[in-house]
Protein backbone atom coordinates (compact mmCIF):
# COMPACT_ATOMS: atom_id res chain seq x y z
CA UNK A 1 0.00 0.00 0.00
CA UNK A 2 1.44 2.96 -1.13
CA UNK A 3 0.90 6.70 0.03
CA UNK A 4 1.01 10.04 -1.31
CA UNK A 5 3.73 11.08 1.26
CA UNK A 6 6.99 11.59 -0.09
CA UNK A 7 9.21 9.08 0.97
CA UNK A 8 12.86 7.75 1.00
CA UNK A 9 13.83 4.71 -1.50
CA UNK A 10 16.66 2.89 -2.81
CA UNK A 11 17.88 2.59 -6.44
CA UNK A 12 20.08 0.36 -7.63
CA UNK A 13 22.99 2.32 -10.44
CA UNK A 14 24.77 0.78 -13.50
CA UNK A 15 28.28 -0.44 -12.22
CA UNK A 16 30.13 2.89 -11.53
CA UNK A 17 27.04 4.98 -12.69
CA UNK A 18 26.25 6.57 -8.75
CA UNK A 19 27.45 10.04 -9.69
CA UNK A 20 25.57 9.88 -13.05
CA UNK A 21 22.24 8.90 -11.56
CA UNK A 22 22.04 10.86 -9.11
CA UNK A 23 23.00 14.43 -11.13
CA UNK A 24 20.29 12.59 -13.69
CA UNK A 25 17.39 11.91 -11.35
CA UNK A 26 17.89 15.36 -9.42
CA UNK A 27 18.79 17.79 -12.32
CA UNK A 28 15.54 15.77 -14.84
CA UNK A 29 13.11 14.47 -12.21
CA UNK A 30 13.52 17.47 -9.68
CA UNK A 31 13.90 14.62 -6.76
CA UNK A 32 15.25 15.19 -3.47
CA UNK A 33 18.63 12.61 -3.98
CA UNK A 34 20.76 11.39 -1.26
CA UNK A 35 24.55 9.80 -2.29
CA UNK A 36 27.27 9.59 0.62
CA UNK A 37 30.79 9.31 -0.40
CA UNK A 38 34.25 9.15 1.09
CA UNK A 39 37.36 10.12 0.55
CA UNK A 40 40.78 8.94 0.73
CA UNK A 41 43.72 7.58 0.45
CA UNK A 42 44.71 4.62 -2.14
CA UNK A 43 47.49 2.59 -3.00
CA UNK A 44 47.18 1.71 -7.02
CA UNK A 45 49.62 1.47 -9.79
CA UNK A 46 50.45 4.71 -10.28
CA UNK A 47 51.23 5.48 -6.32
CA UNK A 48 49.40 7.38 -3.80
CA UNK A 49 46.00 8.70 -5.13
CA UNK A 50 42.93 10.70 -3.43
CA UNK A 51 39.98 8.75 -4.40
CA UNK A 52 35.99 9.65 -3.72
CA UNK A 53 34.13 6.08 -3.55
CA UNK A 54 30.11 5.60 -2.57
CA UNK A 55 29.47 4.33 0.91
CA UNK A 56 26.81 2.04 -0.58
CA UNK A 57 28.79 1.09 -4.40
CA UNK A 58 25.99 0.94 -6.64
CA UNK A 59 23.07 2.47 -4.84
CA UNK A 60 21.45 6.00 -4.28
CA UNK A 61 18.65 7.22 -1.81
CA UNK A 62 15.60 9.02 -3.93
CA UNK A 63 12.96 10.64 -2.14
CA UNK A 64 9.73 11.01 -3.80
CA UNK A 65 6.03 9.71 -3.95
CA UNK A 66 7.05 5.93 -5.71
CA UNK A 67 3.19 5.63 -7.43
CA UNK A 68 4.10 8.74 -9.13
CA UNK A 69 7.31 8.45 -9.82
CA UNK A 70 8.71 4.80 -10.00
CA UNK A 71 8.43 4.70 -14.19
CA UNK A 72 10.60 7.83 -14.66
CA UNK A 73 12.91 7.09 -12.02
CA UNK A 74 13.59 3.28 -13.50
CA UNK A 75 14.38 4.79 -17.18
CA UNK A 76 16.63 7.90 -16.05
CA UNK A 77 20.18 7.70 -17.06
CA UNK A 78 21.91 5.69 -14.89
CA UNK A 79 19.65 3.51 -12.74
CA UNK A 80 19.47 0.09 -13.62
CA UNK A 81 15.80 -0.52 -11.20
CA UNK A 82 14.42 0.33 -8.10
CA UNK A 83 15.63 -1.66 -5.20
CA UNK A 84 12.35 -4.75 -4.68
CA UNK A 85 11.08 -7.00 -2.59
CA UNK A 86 9.10 -9.48 -4.72
CA UNK A 87 6.99 -7.27 -6.51
CA UNK A 88 6.95 -4.30 -3.56
CA UNK A 89 9.63 -1.36 -3.09
CA UNK A 90 9.93 -0.66 -0.11
CA UNK A 91 10.54 2.59 1.72
CA UNK A 92 13.67 3.14 4.08
CA UNK A 93 12.63 4.69 7.35
CA UNK A 94 13.33 8.61 7.27
CA UNK A 95 15.28 8.17 10.71
CA UNK A 96 17.78 5.88 8.66
CA UNK A 97 18.35 8.23 5.90
CA UNK A 98 18.60 11.12 8.73
CA UNK A 99 21.22 9.45 10.50
CA UNK A 100 23.05 9.07 7.55
CA UNK A 101 22.86 12.58 6.31
CA UNK A 102 23.85 13.82 9.96
CA UNK A 103 26.98 12.05 9.98
CA UNK A 104 27.81 13.32 6.24
CA UNK A 105 26.21 16.95 6.38
CA UNK A 106 25.26 18.89 3.69
CA UNK A 107 28.77 17.84 1.50
CA UNK A 108 27.48 14.07 1.18
CA UNK A 109 31.39 13.54 0.85
CA UNK A 110 33.15 12.77 3.88
CA UNK A 111 36.98 12.52 4.20
CA UNK A 112 38.27 9.49 5.79
CA UNK A 113 41.96 10.09 7.34
CA UNK A 114 43.46 7.20 8.59
CA UNK A 115 44.04 6.58 12.25
CA UNK A 116 47.32 5.08 12.84
CA UNK A 117 47.95 3.35 16.10
CA UNK A 118 50.76 1.49 17.27
CA UNK A 119 50.66 -2.31 15.43
CA UNK A 120 48.80 -1.49 12.18
CA UNK A 121 50.00 -2.78 9.13
CA UNK A 122 50.78 -0.28 6.27
CA UNK A 123 52.48 -0.59 3.26
CA UNK A 124 55.43 2.02 1.81
CA UNK A 125 53.45 3.38 -1.42
CA UNK A 126 56.55 5.73 -2.47
CA UNK A 127 59.96 6.70 -2.03
CA UNK A 128 62.53 4.47 -1.28
CA UNK A 129 61.03 1.55 0.22
CA UNK A 130 57.94 1.65 -1.53
CA UNK A 131 55.84 -1.79 -1.98
CA UNK A 132 57.36 -2.88 1.19
CA UNK A 133 55.34 -3.75 3.99
CA UNK A 134 55.96 -2.33 7.47
CA UNK A 135 54.63 -1.87 11.46
CA UNK A 136 53.66 1.61 12.47
CA UNK A 137 55.79 1.80 15.83
CA UNK A 138 54.95 5.30 16.74
CA UNK A 139 53.45 8.08 15.00
CA UNK A 140 55.31 11.52 15.07
CA UNK A 141 52.12 14.51 14.48
CA UNK A 142 54.80 17.44 14.31
CA UNK A 143 56.77 16.03 12.04
CA UNK A 144 53.88 14.65 9.89
CA UNK A 145 55.67 11.48 9.66
CA UNK A 146 54.93 8.04 11.05
CA UNK A 147 58.04 5.58 12.43
CA UNK A 148 57.68 2.26 10.77
CA UNK A 149 59.20 -1.30 11.41
CA UNK A 150 60.45 -2.63 8.12
CA UNK A 151 61.95 -6.12 7.21
CA UNK A 152 65.61 -5.51 5.15
CA UNK A 153 67.54 -7.85 4.61
CA UNK A 154 66.39 -9.92 7.05
CA UNK A 155 66.88 -7.76 9.89
CA UNK A 156 63.69 -5.49 11.85
CA UNK A 157 64.70 -1.97 10.81
CA UNK A 158 62.94 1.41 12.63
CA UNK A 159 62.69 4.12 9.66
CA UNK A 160 60.62 7.17 10.17
CA UNK A 161 58.61 8.19 6.57
CA UNK A 162 56.21 11.04 5.50
CA UNK A 163 52.90 9.95 6.76
CA UNK A 164 51.79 10.78 3.20
CA UNK A 165 53.66 8.02 1.68
CA UNK A 166 52.40 5.41 3.67
CA UNK A 167 48.74 3.51 3.35
CA UNK A 168 46.86 1.62 6.15
CA UNK A 169 46.37 -2.01 5.24
CA UNK A 170 43.53 -4.62 6.46
CA UNK A 171 40.87 -1.71 7.42
CA UNK A 172 38.05 -2.04 6.34
CA UNK A 173 34.97 1.02 5.59
CA UNK A 174 33.26 -1.00 8.81
CA UNK A 175 36.61 -0.86 10.59
CA UNK A 176 36.87 3.37 9.76
CA UNK A 177 33.14 3.66 10.32
CA UNK A 178 33.48 5.34 13.68
CA UNK A 179 35.98 7.78 12.96
CA UNK A 180 33.95 8.92 10.35
CA UNK A 181 31.11 10.03 12.18
CA UNK A 182 33.11 11.47 15.42
CA UNK A 183 32.78 14.67 14.07
CA UNK A 184 29.19 14.72 13.10
CA UNK A 185 28.87 13.50 16.68
CA UNK A 186 30.85 16.03 18.28
CA UNK A 187 28.58 18.91 16.38
CA UNK A 188 25.42 17.33 17.50
CA UNK A 189 26.53 17.53 21.15
CA UNK A 190 28.04 21.15 20.89
CA UNK A 191 23.80 22.33 19.27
Amino acid sequence: MHTAIPAWYGARTKPKHEHIAAANIKKHLNLEVFFPKFRLKKNTRRGLVRVVEPLFPGYIFVQCVIDEKVGEIQHATGISRMVRFGDRIPSIPDAIIEELQTCFGTLETVTVEHQLTPGDEVSVASGAFAGLNALVLKQLPAKNRVQILLDILGRPTSVEVGQENIVLLNKTLADLAPFMVVPARQEMLRV
